[in-house]
Parts: structure tokens; C-alpha cells; sequence
């Protein structure tokens, strides 16, 4: 049976019943913060799919020492994984420009910046006990230590293991830069950290693709989630969902449910990691009659910066450790 380690973010839910109803024998550990949640979901899944096993581990990847911990755990109960979907991520206490938002809306640009949320939204950050930026250590780096401490469960040359990231149509180069890669000094730290999961995605191929590790992203487009009601309440979401349903036949980014959130993380899991290009991001689309599909999209970065990124992460990570040891 496959084994996936599940990080859920807004469209988790939906993905694991997509694939439990694919393939009703797969192991599927969830690592969530909150566990009684956690129990819950794990309750709703084992009634409607008895046959699969779904077990839980509590993580908060804010927290590094809550990633080692459940990294320990889960190196006890675990020999490998054939895939970790790594979707968790924060967007703390949006404003939208409003002043960016009417001249986009009267700009030949307008499907384009609804699309994207492009120069729409900022966010303000805060640092974490451990020190770091929160959008940063939440949607990037606990991920990344994660995955090092994960690396004996996951490099296995005969058989190979994917990664699966939940990144953005909102990753913008221009809100990232090596000198500033936790975003500190910048107001688009959302934005920032999915251009950082790009990146990292491309230098974990270039490091550990011979070792039989892969790294693909995805981005679920424009879903109604938790993250898309802490930008616009819901019955604002319900008023423009009018327009937002004509806009689709323009763009294709409105998936608007987790369950069309998640066609191109579920496409993923059929495909042989080794056969695709880790330089596209993978894009989940519906048009304007509803039909859900797959489209894709080359990513705007080149693997030197990505390498140095990736440098930086592990100077950061040598630090953390002995930080983390201390206490």
C-alpha cells in the first residue's frame, strides 16, 4: 500500500478523501497542529473508507521543536513514505488595497490581477518563539526541516519518493530576495514564502533527485478556505460570487471549492515523479461551465538563485539545531 504523510492546509480535507476514494488501501498519517481535529477528521475518513488506515501525529511546523518531536515519532512508526503533501500555510491579517483592487478592476490587466492577488494584498508578520518570521518558518521552513529530518523515510533509489507542495499563482520574484529571504523588512511575506517554495522545490531536485527523492509544486488556485475567508468575510465572497463565476470563463485560477482545489495534487499522485519537469508548477483549473482540469505554467526563477537558497537554508538550519538542543 502507499504511505503518504498528509501536512493538511485548507484543501487537506478534500484531497484525502479524493485519494482514499482512488485508492481505498493507502496508509495516509496526518500531521496536524490540532489534534482533537485531527481525530475528528481521522473518525469521518475510516467511516466512509474502512478498508484504508489513516493514523495521526501532531506537528505545528511554526514550532521546531514540535517538527522534531513528531519527526521522531514518526521515524518509529514508519519505514518510508512514497509521498508527503505539503500544504500548510498562513496568510495572517490580510489588508487588501483597496485603491490596487479599483484600479485593477478598470485596467486591461483585470484577469490577470484577480488571478493572482497580484500587489492586492499585504500582511503583517510576526516572529516566532524560535526567532524566525512566522509566514516564513510556517509555510517554508518547518516544512524544509521536516523534510531533512524526514530523509531516511524518503530516499530511496529503487523506489522513488515525491514531494508535493501547495504553492501560489501568487509567488512574485520581485517580492523575494536571498538578502531578505524571511521577508522581514517587506509587506507581501505570503507572496514571498510561495516564491521560497519554488525555489527550494527546484534545488531539492537538483540535490536529492539521485538519491530517489522528487519535488513538484502546485497551486489549487482561488479556493474558498479558511485562508480566502481571513482576506473577505464570506458573504462578501457570496455576493461577488457572481462575477467571480463570469470571470471564470476568462481565467481559469476560480476553482473555488477544495474539492477542484485539489485536481492537480491528485493528477500528481498517478504520475511517475521522475517524468516530469521540476521546473513547471502545476496549476488546478476550472473553466466557466465547471469542468476541473490541469494546466500548467513554467516557473519564473533560475536554479542559481535557487542553489543559494537553498544554502542559506541549510546555514539556517545548522543554527536552528543548536538553538533547539539548548533548550
Amino acid at each position: 500500500a502507499n504511505r503518504l504523510l498528509m501536512v493538511p492546509g485548507g484543501i487537506g480535507l478534500a484531497l484525502c478523501k479524493r485519494l482514499l476514494v482512488e485508492d481505498d488501501e493507502l496508509h495516509l498519517c496526518l500531521a496536524c497542529r490540532n489534534m482533537s481535529k485531527a481525530e475528528a477528521v481521522r473518525a469521518a475518513l475510516l467511516a466512509s473508507h474502512p478498508t484504508a488506515e489513516v493514523t495521526v501525529v501532531q506537528v505545528d511546523v511554526s514550532n521546531l521543536q514540535s517538527v522534531f518531536q513528531a519527526s521522531k515519532e514518526l521515524k518509529q512508526r514508519f519505514q518510508r513514505f512514497d509521498c508527503i503533501y505539503l500544504n500548510a500555510g498562513i496568510m495572517p491579517n490580510p489588508h487588501l488595497n483597496i485603491k490596487a483592487l479599483f484600479s485593477g478592476l478598470f485596467s486591461r490587466n483585470v484577469i490577470h490581477v484577480f488571478s493572482t492577488a497580484e500587489g492586492l494584498l499585504t500582511q503583517d508578520d510576526k516572529i516566532t518563539a524560535d526567532g524566525l518570521q512566522e509566514v516564513f518558518e510556517t509555510n517554508v521552513f518547518g516544512h524544509f526541516i521536516l523534510i531533512r529530518e524526514l530523509e531516511p523515510l524518503l530516499c530511496h533509489s529503487d523506489n522513488p519518493s515525491q514531494l508535493i507542495w501547495t504553492s501560489s499563482r501568487n509567488a512574485r520574484k520581485s517580492n523575494f530576495s536571498l538578502e531578505d529571504f524571511q521577508h522581514s523588512k517587506g509587506k507581501e511575506p505570503y507572496s514571498s514564502s510561495k516564491y521560497a517554495t519554488d525555489l527550494l522545490s527546484v534545488a531539492l531536485n537538483r540535490n536529492f533527485n539521485q538519491q530517489g527523492l522528487y519535488s513538484n509544486v502546485v497551486c489549487p488556485g482561488t479556493a474558498l478556505t479558511n485562508l480566502t475567508y481571513g482576506v473577505l468575510p464570506p458573504f462578501i465572497w457570496t455576493l461577488l460570487m457572481p462575477a467571480i463565476l463570469l470571470m471564470r470563463f476568462f481565467a481559469n485560477a476560480f476553482t473555488l471549492t477544495p474539492y477542484n482545489g485539489t485536481e492537480a495534487l491528485v493528477w500528481l499522485f498517478h504520475q511517475k515523479p521522475e517524468s516530469l519537469n521540476p521546473l513547471i508548477k502545476y496549476l488546478s483549473a476550472t473553466t466557466g461551465f465547471g469542468r476541473n482540469y490541469i494546466t500548467t505554467q513554467k516557473m519564473d526563477l533560475d536554479e542559481d538563485t535557487a542553489e543559494k537558497f537553498y544554502q542559506k537554508l541549510l546555514e539556517l538550519e545548522k543554527h536552528v539545531r543548536v538553538t533547539v538542543q539548548k533548550t
